[in-house]
């Protein structure tokens, strides 16, 4: 429901000289009106005068009520009222933990997990503009590859120079992973939101225990798993010769590194998060960004905001179209002259 008010209250005091110059034009008129009837004799004469002036004081009071107009237009009124606004925060801040270890050369979703991870992101930060994006690669331990920024092109030169030699430690530590990646955060108040990449495998670093923190802070964690469940052999290829090699263990078997799926849905649950199962097919970027990340990192909210409406252009167009009355009277009631020489 809306108030009404005014914002220049002391305006009103225009009030006063106006009323004075409608009570001595009221005189006037009224002065001249004794004095022309005393002088008339014949019944038309009088007739045709009281209706002249007739029309006079109706000017007048067209003239009153204009000018009241005027004087609240001059206070400048206003009206208040309470309105719903939706509001939905356009930035967050979005941590990518990649996993840069060995079994991510598995070459099942192909050319292998590590570069179509790195495609998949990519296609996710085009599709999320407006966001903080940083960058935390891991194998044995993990390390910040990228701060976080809006510099997209800077991001994606770090991202591209992401391979196995970017963490010296072998082996795949997602509980170190997932500690850095809240660490990164740092703070702030944006929407934060912890994307995991990885087959799932793990070497006993306990990401179960280590999701406390970013469920202590409310950081939901997106899994996104690469790779078959089936298993795939490891491909390393000769940087120099370009000759591939399948990675094998100490007694010569050759290592077959597999998706654990269960894991990563257990994280994504535990933190309010999302499990998507990438498997060896590419993604539907855009269907996972409005099921899965978006809700998460919308900070909507409704409040209520207070609207002021000024309303002082009504009273003018009030005071204008009141003036315009006032000539018309006049205009369209005037009489034709008597004999006499009197309108």
């Amino acid at each position: 429901m809306s108030d009404w008010r005014v914002l220049s209250l002391q305006s009103v005091h225009w009030i006063w000289p106006m009323l004075a110059l409608l009570v001595w034009w009221g005189t006037r008129l009224r002065k001249e009106h004794r004095e022309i009837e005393s002088h008339l004799s014949g019944i038309v004469d009088v007739v045709g005068t009281r209706q002249r002036f007739r029309q006079q004081y109706t000017q007048l009071l067209f003239m009153a009520l204009a000018m009241v107009a005027s004087v609240v237009a001059l206070m400048r009124p206003v009206t208040f009222g309470q309105e719903s606004v939706q509001e939905s925060s356009i930035e967050a801040d979005v941590v990518i933990a990649l996993d840069v270890s060995k079994s991510m050369l598995a070459e099942d979703a192909p050319p292998n997990r590590l570069e179509r991870a790195k495609y998949e992101i990519m296609e996710m930060v085009d599709a999320m503009s407006g966001y903080r994006f940083g960058l935390v690669g891991f194998a044995g331990s993990a390390t910040v590859l990228c701060p976080l920024t809006k510099d997209v092109g800077f991001f994606q030169m770090i991202l591209n120079n992401a391979s196995p030699s970017s963490i010296s430690r072998g082996g795949t530590n997602m509980g170190s992973a997932i500690r850095k990646g809240v660490d990164t955060f740092a703070g702030g108040t944006a929407p934060k939101l912890l994307i995991l990449i990885t087959d799932g495998e793990d070497h006993d670093s306990d990401p179960l225990g280590a999701i406390q923190s970013a469920v202590d802070l409310g950081i939901p964690v997106v899994t996104i798993g690469f790779g078959s469940e089936d298993g795939s052999p490891i491909t390393l290829t000769d940087p120099e010769t370009g000759a591939k090699t399948q990675l094998t263990d100490r007694d010569g078997q050759t290592v077959i590194s597999r998706l654990d799926g269960e894991l990563l849905r257990e994280i994504a649950l535990q933190t309010d998060g999302a499990f998507i199962p990438a498997g060896v097919s590419s993604l539907d970027l855009e269907g996972i960004v409005k099921q899965h990340i978006t809700p998460i990192v919308d900070a909507s909210s409704v409040r209520q905001t207070t609207t002021v409406t000024p309303i002082h252009s009504r009273w003018i167009g009030l005071a204008l179209l009141l003036l315009l009355l006032s000539q018309i009277v006049l205009v369209f009631g005037k009489l034709p002259e008597t004999e006499g020489g009197l309108v």
